[in-house]
């Protein structure tokens, strides 16, 4: 009964359970920890009872039966010991597993500490047979599959679970996979003066607006919106929008989006542009593109098109399909 309760409780729990400080809970973590020794110690006590026990109720029936019963009260009992010794016991632990686990933790630990002699020659003799890599307590798969359950069960609502899940594609997708590609890029130069650029200014959907010199490929930075508004709204016409760019950082296609994401905290910064393996300028990625990986589309009052992404990768997908190039690039 001991054994099954104590390895029965999940080890989640059981580091909840330990926070609380309690004797019992504190001993079943320790157990836990380290389980040979106290599989080792349930495991010998629980044979020896049984050997010993069978041995002295074979030796009664000789004395009080005689001879020709030892073998019906041999079979007797085993079938008791598989029933009360196996059986109800396992079963109980397995059902009450936490409250039997956390009262039955402390004896353990301590009959753990009597019997390591005993124990340290059983360790040593099957070491060759029991040594093995050690086994993650938990790992994604699992994770995943209990939210499902959570949420099948009641116990967490959907939109959580579909969040858990999302959270682990951080770590999948790249920056190649959320970026909208170059083609749909909103871009001033920089020698052009806020005046002649004023109506693309103002119909950009962009909080944020690349700067570049002659072409894409010479990005000098990004403008805010509202910073350019600003000036044209002071009447600062004749300026120049490379008077008020600020620095943009650049990243490669491969990059994952756990990273980015870090890369977005620690700069304080809201997009960057992707770089392919060339070099070559292929995309931005903004931080409510890596946000959309958890949450879904976010679309506000000025988006006219929910998914600029996937527009822009459709349209480079028929333009690299007519030029007979689609194939070639993705074999």
């Amino acid at each position: 009964m001991a054994e099954t309760a104590l390895f029965s409780v999940p080890r989640i729990k059981v580091q909840q359970l330990a926070q609380s400080k309690k004797p019992g809970a504190e001993a079943l973590l320790a157990i836990r920890k380290n389980m040979n020794r106290p599989i080792a110690t349930i495991v010998i006590l629980n044979n020896i009872f049984n050997i010993v026990g069978a041995a002295v109720i074979g030796i009664l029936a000789d004395k009080v039966l005689g001879q020709a019963w030892v073998g019906v009260v041999t079979g007797i009992m085993t079938l008791l010991i598989i029933i009360f010794g196996e059986i109800v016991p396992k079963t109980i632990g397995e059902r009450y597993a936490q409250t039997i686990a956390v009262i039955f933790a402390l004896p353990v630990r301590f009959l753990t500490v009597v019997f390591i002699p005993l124990v340290w020659l059983v360790e040593k003799i099957t070491l060759p047979f029991t040594r093995s890599k050690k086994i993650p307590t938990t790992n994604e798969a699992e994770i995943r599959f209990l939210a499902t359950i959570g949420y099948q069960e009641g116990v967490i609502e959907d939109d959580e679970a579909e969040m858990i899940h999302r959270v682990f594609q951080l770590n999948d997708l790249t920056a190649a996979d959320v970026m909208s590609p170059r083609i749909t890029i909103t871009y001033l130069h920089g020698d052009c003066t806020l005046g002649t650029v004023e109506q693309s200014i103002i119909s950009s959907q962009h909080s944020r607006i690349l700067v570049v010199k002659d072409s894409l490929e010479q990005v000098l930075g990004l403008a805010l919106k509202h910073e350019l508004l600003t000036a044209l709204i002071q009447g600062k016409y004749e300026q120049q929008v490379a008077t008020l760019i600020r620095p943009v950082h650049f990243v490669p296609e491969m990059v994952r989006l756990d990273k980015l994401l870090k890369n977005f905290q620690d700069t304080h910064e809201h997009l960057v542009v992707v770089l392919d393996e060339y070099g070559n300028i292929s995309g931005v990625v903004t931080l409510e593109d890596v946000l959309e990986v958890l949450t879904g589309e976010i679309v506000d009052e000025t988006d006219r098109i929910i998914d600029l992404q996937e527009i822009a990768r459709k349209r480079r997908e028929n333009m690299l399909k007519s030029r007979g190039l689609y194939d070639v690039l993705h074999k």
